[in-house]
């Protein structure tokens, strides 16, 4: 049976829309960068719904959160069974059963031997200031070395990290001090990353005062790179060999998306420390540091968190890991083998495509000038991105000139096979002149 999107009835944005995105423009915050006119009204799967009827394939899934696609049943059902129960209980002061249960999953479900404890946040950039105020208690040290590229969040802790964009940090200092910055390992623009950390060790700070490395596993805002295995194990090294503690940023790779519950899994390397949230709780706001046991050292009463593992979140994730183990992750792992197999036969016929890479539901496909010396095509983004969503394909872009690939974990082959014509008539549209 053929499914009944994408469907455009009315060009987007339709006469229902453009009252919304008015509204939104007299009384929202400046600050919110509205990447194209899309309007929700509802979503089924990986199908999204205007409010003007046209539907649309989601290959965004909200920016890797929808994991589960859009009103799964599981999820909803256990998401309203826990508001008919109780929609808060501070977890920080009080106990309940859906946010023990939680905690004990992720602890389990983390890799490697050691015993794990999970602290339980609201959202991604809470996961990561909670995880510099850990690392900076355990070790009793003050600096972090983070990446060039890297994306950890908007909070103040967060944007010093961070290193993606001038416009999240431009006027917004001083920022946390203690924070280094090197390059991360990009096998399509090779850099000098290993010179830089000896350079770095020689001439700035030592060693034994690094208090953590934080790292994406695989880099989300800053393109969808996945680096070397030298790269991680030189900084899994390092921070065995120096007593600092190794960070993975997984709130965007983690749950399943790379076709294992953890990148870290699918990458081959353990961190001591693991964020996660965005896909967590199937679009509930849900976040989680999960922690070695002997890096977990914090004091009692020392972190903790209003609204941190609320309950319907809580339920939601329960709902959303037993789904992501019982088939979604393995169809992340097949529906991604079609979509990297798809899109590298495109690049054989679009020569503005310089790279595909990626793992699972998470690809990116780098667009350049020219395939030699891979000078990125820097506006392409934002037109594919346009008119993939007049035809009724989501997408969005990442790095300079990249499109990422994160659908919900639910889409099958037709699904693949609907996003690979679009994407196809885009670039041959793009590329005619006028």
């Amino acid at each position: 049976m053929a499914k009944n999107y994408p469907f455009i009835g009315v060009v987007p944005p339709g006469p229902n829309a453009e009252k919304i995105i008015a509204q939104d423009a007299r009384y929202a915050s400046t600050s919110y960068i509205k990447e194209y006119p899309l309007v929700a009204a509802r979503g089924l799967g990986a199908m999204v719904e205007d409010v003007d009827g046209n539907r649309y394939l989601d290959m965004m899934a909200g920016i890797a959160v929808s994991s589960t696609g859009y009103a799964h049943p599981t999820v909803v059902a256990a998401a309203t069974e826990q508001l008919n129960r109780f929609s808060h209980m501070c977890a920080t002061d009080f106990y309940y059963p859906v946010f023990a249960q939680l905690c004990e999953r992720l602890a389990k479900l983390a890799p490697g031997p050691e015993p794990k404890r999970v602290f339980l946040t609201n959202s991604g950039t809470e996961a990561v200031e909670g995880a510099i105020k850990l690392a900076r208690s355990h070790t009793k040290r003050q600096y972090i070395i983070s990446f060039h590229g890297s994306f950890h969040g908007r909070s103040m802790g967060a944007i010093s990290l961070g290193s993606s964009k001038v416009k999240y940090r431009r006027h917004f200092g001083p920022l946390m001090p203690g924070v280094h910055h090197l390059p991360y390992d990009n096998p399509y623009h090779p850099t000098n990353w290993r010179d830089a950390a000896e350079n770095l060790f020689r001439e700035r700070v030592g060693e034994d005062e690094i208090a953590a490395v934080i790292m994406e596993p695989i880099l989300g805002e800053g393109g969808y790179v996945i680096p070397s295995r030298d790269f991680l194990d030189f900084w899994r090294d390092f921070c065995d060999e120096h007593g600092a503690v190794l960070i993975f940023d997984e709130v965007q790779s983690g749950v399943g998306r790379t076709g294992q519950m953890f990148a870290s899994q699918a990458l081959g390397v353990t961190p001591d420390i693991t964020l996660l949230a965005k896909g967590l709780g199937s679009g509930l706001p849900i976040g989680a540091i999960v922690a070695k046991e002997s890096v977990m050292s914090w004091g009692h009463g020392s972190h903790g968190s209003t609204f941190g593992g609320n309950p319907v979140g809580c339920a939601a994730a329960l709902a959303t890991l037993d789904l992501v183990e019982g088939g979604l992750m393995a169809n992340a792992a097949a529906m991604g083998s079609l979509l990297l197999a798809g899109f590298n036969e495109l690049k054989k016929k679009h020569d503005i495509i310089g790279d595909v890479r990626g793992v699972g539901l998470m690809i990116g496909v780098e667009f350049v000038k020219d395939r030699k010396t891979k000078e990125p095509i820097v506006h392409l983004v934002h037109e594919i991105e346009l008119a993939a969503f007049k035809k009724g394909l989501l997408l969005l872009g990442c790095g300079r000139s990249t499109i990422r690939i994160a659908p919900p974990l639910v889409i099958d082959a037709e699904d693949v096979r609907i996003a690979l014509r679009i994407f196809d008539e885009v670039l041959t549209e793009l590329r005619v002149p006028a």
